[in-house]
């Protein structure tokens, strides 16, 4: 069983560049899955997807919770998680590694 260190602040740098690039549709899909997966493992690359507005919402309908309930599941503030349904912001982070946990394996998957 091999383990992986850390990424280094600048591998890090270059993800988050790489995840601009791939958003801006300057890098394919083939390519930045590559990128990711080469340094944040296997199991990483589905969690960095990006993820739609209408998703978003629809994953929240799906789950039949309100806005504040799904908020306070993901640990999130209720005007953050209307601004992502909204297309204001986009979901990084963890915010968007658990909104592909719940997209793949439902909210049961965070519960």
């Amino acid at each position: 069983m091999t383990t992986r260190k850390k990424p280094s602040r600048m591998a890090l740098a270059l993800l988050e560049m790489a995840t601009d690039q791939h958003r801006l549709g300057l890098m394919d899909d083939a390519t930045y899955r590559k990128i990711t997966v080469r340094h944040l493992g296997e199991k990483a690359s589905h969690l960095s997807v990006p993820i739609s507005p209408e998703e978003i919402r629809a994953l929240r309908e799906r789950a039949n919770m309100s806005q504040a309930a799904l908020a306070q599941t993901l640990n999130l503030t209720v005007g953050y998680l209307s601004q992502l349904e909204r297309g204001v912001k986009e979901p990084k982070g963890a915010s968007l590694a658990l909104l592909n946990v719940v997209r793949h394996k439902g909210i049961e998957g965070i519960l």
